[in-house]
């Protein structure tokens, strides 16, 4: 079978291309009203992959289709989204931008996240809120007690 990859580029606000990469040629607007997406957006918000859960079931999956190392999964901001919101896979690693300190380095996490994941939504044209799943609110509650 003959994967077709479709890419798009995007200009954003500030003027930087995110390079969207489409698993299986999938047009997100007839897909997501009746399947659940995974998008992974790299941490320098310049590249986002886009599959269905029925091609990719995983975000290490998507990674794999791709051609990409799935144990690079924690170098992606990742999501699970509909027409109604986002679900954040959020779990910062630990040497996320070479930040020791554990507060700092999950407060960049998110507030860097939040910012990339946003774009990606806005690009595509949706405007969905972002949520935490409650199995990865961990490091979200940690931020927020320190």
């Amino acid at each position: 079978m003959t994967t077709l990859i479709k890419k798009s580029k995007i200009k954003k606000k500030d003027g930087v291309n995110m390079e969207i990469l489409k698993y299986n040629n999938i047009s997100i607007k007839s897909h997501i009203e009746t399947d659940l997406l995974l998008a992974a957006i790299s941490f320098d918000g310049k590249k986002c992959l886009v599959g269905t859960s029925e091609d990719c079931f995983e975000h290490h999956i998507l990674l794999e289709n791709f051609g990409n190392d799935s144990r690079d999964i924690d170098k992606y901001f990742r999501i699970t989204f509909d027409d109604k919101e986002a679900n954040w896979t959020f779990v910062c690693p630990p040497d996320y931008k070479g930040i020791k300190d554990k507060q700092r380095r999950i407060n960049a996490f998110y507030s860097d996240g939040l910012a990339a994941i946003g774009d990606f939504l806005q690009q595509i044209g949706l405007y969905i809120s972002i949520q935490i799943a409650p199995r990865y609110n961990r490091h979200y509650k940690y931020m927020l007690e320190e």
